[in-house]
């Protein structure tokens, strides 16, 4: 296993460092480039496309939507946000946590991917794992869809 971690580094590092030769650079990179601080036009113009790594769209469209339920966390680098139990107060003995993915840059409908956990209530007053309707995870998919691009269309009018 120590071998196997061992050739993995050595295999990514030699990746590094070869990434970093040119003919600008007949000798490679420097110390700065392999261990951050270079600054090679590669860097710079990642830096200047900093911002989130998925459809802005969905994003807000999901933020917006799923707005009744409390924000766990986001990534909007990876497009992952988790939702926190949640429980209707018409249904109290029933509970609810979401999981949204968005998978693309782009507006798509297979960009999206919603997952949902129910919890009920049993006689003890443990919550316990419960099925959830598969129609559920596709209308929130579908309602985040539709602001999305409602979104859309308001920015491009």
């Amino acid at each position: 296993m120590v071998l196997v971690r061992g050739a993995s580094f050595a295999l990514i590092a030699s990746g590094v460092l070869l990434s970093g030769c040119s003919s600008d650079r007949p000798f490679g990179p420097t110390v700065g480039d392999v261990f951050g601080g270079g600054n090679t036009p590669a860097r710079s113009a990642a830096a200047a496309q900093a911002g989130i790594g998925v459809n802005a769209y969905l994003w807000r469209a999901t933020l917006d939507t799923m707005a009744f339920m409390p924000l766990a966390n986001a990534d909007p680098w990876g497009g992952v946000i988790n939702y926190d139990w949640y429980t209707d107060p018409a249904t109290p003995n029933e509970r609810f946590k979401a999981t949204v993915f968005i998978l693309d840059t782009r507006l798509r409908a297979d960009a999206l991917n919603v997952t949902v956990t129910k919890e009920v209530r049993d006689a003890t007053g443990a919550w316990i794992g419960a099925r959830v309707a598969a129609q559920t995870e596709t209308d929130l998919e579908n309602a985040i869809l539709t602001k999305a691009r409602q979104l859309n269309l308001q920015n491009a009018g």
